[in-house]
């Protein structure tokens, strides 16, 4: 008797577990018919079995049309009935998804960001003038903030230069100009935080006086 006993690493692989091994050998049974009506006969009675085991899908629109799918898919698309719904392919089943397409941003100087690159980009599309003009130098500032984030030190007004040359594509350059950059201790300067103080003097005052003039018994 012990050697009959069976493993489930050592029976058949059930490839939707959620019905159970029971199923499994019914499907094999239908597969095994010899006829097309013995197998249509066996095969709706499976269906039949199938829907009283997942009542939950009873209000799922097409529910009949998900079991028969469900049945070609545990038959290894090899049961040759007649289905009131066309038949899945098994190549459709098995087909990977495509990958998604994310953007692969690798700038040479992280610290600035990714969206440093868009705003120069935008910059080099603008006409000459002192809209761009300005918002050159508003870029040239912001490099600076971000690289003192990066690095506490000092850094040189030709460092960031140097970098908005490079990442423009030669077509901005500030190394020629008179003109400098904010300081650092603008640049990094935090603002306080205001928050409201409260005259501690008056109010316990005013509770002692309270307690002065209330009567005791």
């Amino acid at each position: 008797m012990i050697d009959n006993l069976e493993y489930n690493t050592e029976r058949e692989h059930l490839i939707i577990p959620e019905y159970g091994r029971h199923l499994q050998k019914m499907i094999n049974y239908a597969k095994e018919r010899q006829t097309v009506e013995e197998r249509n006969e066996v095969s709706k009675a499976i269906i039949s079995v199938m829907g009283n085991l997942q009542p939950h899908l009873r209000d799922v629109p097409d529910f009949q049309h998900k079991l028969w799918d469900q049945l070609f898919i545990m038959a290894d698309f090899d049961l040759d009935v007649d289905s009131p719904y066309p038949k899945p392919l098994k190549e459709e089943l098995q087909a990977h998804p495509e990958p998604l397409k994310y953007p692969q941003n690798f700038p040479k100087y992280r610290f600035y960001g990714n969206n440093i690159k868009t705003m120069i980009d935008v910059a080099n599309t603008w006409d000459e003038g002192d809209l761009k003009e300005a918002l050159i130098y508003t870029i040239a500032n912001h490099m600076k903030k971000c690289f003192l984030n990066w690095n506490k030190d000092t850094v040189e007004d030709d460092v960031i230069f140097h970098h908005l040359y490079e990442l423009s594509g030669g077509k901005i350059n500030l190394k020629e100009e008179d003109e400098d950059l904010s300081d650092v201790s603008t640049l990094m300067r935090n603002k306080k935080k205001y928050t409201p103080t409260t005259n501690k003097k008056t109010h316990s005052k005013k509770s002692n006086t309270n307690n002065r003039n209330r009567k005791r018994y």
